[in-house]
């Protein structure tokens, strides 16, 4: 017996990082492959693809999600922020700069999506002290054991008040 598959294609208009673009999707396209494979954005990480690690991890309204289990058509007409949408006229986030400074990473893999978690996690309010950091950030998972100065970059930017801006 033959089976045969009906792909369902739907038009969407992605706005990702300010900008918007339309694309023609496979209707079960998750955003993280429509970054990737679609509009180029390399940045965001395909880890587990289960949601379990947080290597995907973007903003859609402000809010982080994983991106491997967003579908693509569920993003129309919202604000999606990607890592490439952090910097702004080739200035880094602060975040993105706290990342540097405190050596948060080591191979860089799990980087981007703990830099998106780690900014949505100011925006929450919710790094009043590292034992609430490392609770927000447990979804994202490194598997070079980066997590104390992970913590430290969070705390500095908590510190200093900078963790809205340009976001």
């Amino acid at each position: 017996m033959e089976r045969t598959t009906r792909r369902t294609q739907v038009a969407v208009t992605l706005r990702v990082n300010g900008a918007d673009h339309e694309l023609e999707l496979d209707a079960r396209s998750t955003l993280l492959d429509a970054l990737r494979d679609r509009l180029g954005l390399t940045g965001t990480k395909k880890g587990c693809d289960q949601g379990a690690c947080g290597a995907c991890t973007v903003m859609v309204d402000g809010r982080r999600v994983v991106s491997c289990l967003t579908l693509a058509a569920q993003c129309e007409g919202r604000e999606v922020t990607t890592i490439e949408g952090l910097a702004h006229d080739g200035t880094l986030h602060a975040m993105q700069e706290a990342f540097v400074r405190h050596d948060a990473l080591q191979c860089g893999f799990c980087t981007p999506g703990q830099v998106m978690s780690a900014v949505c996690l100011l925006q929450e309010g919710r790094a009043g002290s590292d034992e609430e950091i490392r609770e927000f950030m447990s979804g994202n998972i490194c598997r070079c054991g980066a997590y104390p100065n992970i913590v430290a970059a969070v705390r500095e930017v908590a510190g200093t008040g900078d963790g809205r801006a340009r976001v």
